[in-house]
């Protein structure tokens, strides 16, 4: 997987994540906290997250064949889809269903230094998760918002790693409440709450990334900036006069397709006409070189006939 999906990032979550659901769930065996065994499960279902995200990568990099002859970039963006399915249903269904037993039959939480340690350890132990996902993502982010970062990234790995480390640093603190507040309190339905609100902070963000991974799943087009660059080689002014329309489509999240029907003068001869394709295509390619698939149909230009597409 290229620099752009984020393997550090992952390898960082992953290695984060498998540490800290075993000092949760060791802390849940001591303390008996429903939200501790909530966030076992979570960081255990983050854990294959990660490695369902590296599955894809490696996958993804499979030759093309004469089946697949756009080859496999895709799978990426399965992996990923696979990710959101898997956050939604292990994540967010268990700790809701375990948040609604702990709040209709409550219990105090004995050894209360086991999960008071455990997720002071796990958020400090995300943070620096989150610190190199935020690193990784800040290296091709450019200009864009961390929302439109999300929303238009073409390689889903560190939108997902990003929103993992999110949820899980914003689900610690969750639990962190409950715990506290049962402790204060002496009543173990707050332990109850906290673990309803991470299981609703879950579906949430499975949810979000299962939107953004179906879109990518069903074909984007190329960027806007990279649309605008694609335009702007095409067309050379002597023998491709002008577009009459194009289509952008990615095929993984560093190869696009391109075609376009372009304009030619009637009385260029065959030769003109393919030597301006081949250094069309050039031009692309030096100007967005993940345009890897190009094909460019010539025709005449006539008004009525490109209004119609």
């Amino acid at each position: 997987m290229s620099a752009s999906g984020g393997t550090r990032a992952i390898v960082a979550a992953l290695a984060a994540n498998l540490a800290i659901a075993v000092a949760k769930f060791v802390a849940f065996v001591f303390s008996g906290s429903s939200s501790m065994l909530a966030e076992s499960v979570h960081s255990l279902a983050d854990s294959g997250n990660q490695g369902l995200l590296l599955l894809g990568g490696k996958k993804a990099q499979r030759e093309a064949t004469p089946q697949h002859p756009f080859g496999y970039g895709r799978e990426r963006y399965i992996y990923a889809f696979l990710v959101s399915i898997v956050l939604f249903t292990v994540g967010g269904m268990f700790a809701i269903y375990e948040g609604i037993e702990k709040v209709n039959h409550p219990h105090p939480i004995e050894a209360w230094y086991w999960p008071i340690g455990v997720l002071v350890f796990a958020i400090i132990a995300e943070s620096f998760s989150f610190r190199t996902a935020i690193k990784e993502s800040n290296e091709i982010r450019g200009t864009l918002t961390w929302s439109q970062f999300i929303r238009r990234a073409k390689a889903p790995e560190l939108p997902v790693v990003l929103l993992e480390d999110f949820g899980a640093l914003v689900g610690l603190v969750l639990a962190l409440g409950g715990v506290g507040l049962a402790l204060a309190t002496g009543d173990g339905v707050w332990d109850g709450i906290g673990t309803l609100c991470i299981g609703t902070l879950l579906l949430v963000i499975a949810v979000v990334l299962a939107a953004e991974t179906k879109s990518l799943l069903l074909g984007e087009a190329a960027g806007t900036e990279d649309i605008e660059k694609i335009k702007a080689a095409l067309v050379d002014g002597d023998v491709v006069t002008r577009i009459i329309h194009m289509r952008t489509l990615h095929l993984g999240p560093e190869e696009l397709l391109v075609a376009a029907k372009i304009a030619v003068e009637g009385d260029d001869t065959a030769t003109q006409v393919a030597d301006a394709i081949n250094a069309a295509e050039a031009r692309i390619r030096e100007a967005v070189p993940i345009a890897r698939v190009i094909y460019l149909e010539p025709d005449i230009y006539k008004a009525e006939a490109a209004a119609k597409g």
